[in-house]
């Protein structure tokens, strides 16, 4: 690595711990942890060091300010991202939870999680849809709701939404209705543009379909909302 690279990334790691610092002890929070801001912002300062230093013939000072740049930016979506999801963990009464063992948990009606690369909103049978329905029951409505009103405050979030079934009945079946109940929950998204959708069927099952209460972890509509549509995953697989 060249020398006049070096500092700049080294200011940019000091950035990156002074960004760290104050996203921990901002209020309010559901969960204080901040590693998608973390990560964003050192991501974005190696990004914004080696373009700054490849501009022009000052590049020390060119990389520096790149460096920190790319760290402000960086961080600044990590911290939306994770601003977004304790949001809406409060919106909807919850609290936000990366168990993966969450899912199999029959009580969590809803759960709402986050990764590097999004936030996710787990809606779970039985307050979502009647048997065989992809209308919406009214308590579902009213919580499908509130992440509406919430993405409106973030223009720039990407959303996606896939349905998924138990395996009873048909394959083409349950992917017909899993794709009418993803549209269901998309239309009431719809406020920064209409979502991407996806009908799974009864993919990616998260428990055997062995019984009713397996079947009913696995009747579920999953809400993700992205930063960058590059980041985007196919979410039966």
């Amino acid at each position: 690595m060249k020398r006049n690279i070096r500092k700049p990334l080294l200011a940019a790691a000091i950035s990156v711990a002074m960004l760290g610092g104050c996203a921990s002890t901002q209020p309010g929070l559901v969960e204080s942890s901040n590693s998608n801001a973390t990560g964003g912002a050192l991501l974005g300062a190696m990004a914004g060091a080696l373009i700054g230093a490849n501009s022009g013939s000052h590049s020390g000072r060119n990389a520096l300010f790149g460096a920190a740049l790319g760290a402000a930016t960086g961080g600044a979506i990590g911290y939306s991202m994770d601003n977004q999801a304790n949001e809406i963990a409060r919106a909807l009464g919850t609290g936000v939870n990366n168990d993966p063992l969450a899912a199999l948990d029959p009580n969590n009606e809803l759960i709402v999680s986050k990764t590097s690369n999004y936030v996710k909103i787990m809606f779970r049978d039985p307050m979502m849809f009647a048997t065989g329905s992809a209308r919406l029951q009214s308590r579902a409505k009213s919580k499908v709701r509130k992440v509406a009103k919430l993405l409106a405050n973030y223009p720039k979030t990407i959303v996606g939404v896939a349905g998924f079934t138990d395996d009873q009945g048909s394959y083409a079946f349950n992917q017909d209705l899993s794709q009418k109940r993803a549209n269901t929950v998309a239309t009431i998204l719809s406020t920064n543009g209409y979502p991407a959708t996806k009908g799974c069927s009864y993919n990616k099952a998260i428990a055997p379909n062995n019984s009713a209460k397996n079947r009913g972890l696995n009747r579920r509509v999953e809400v993700y909302l992205y930063s960058d549509r590059n980041k985007m995953i196919n979410p039966c697989r």
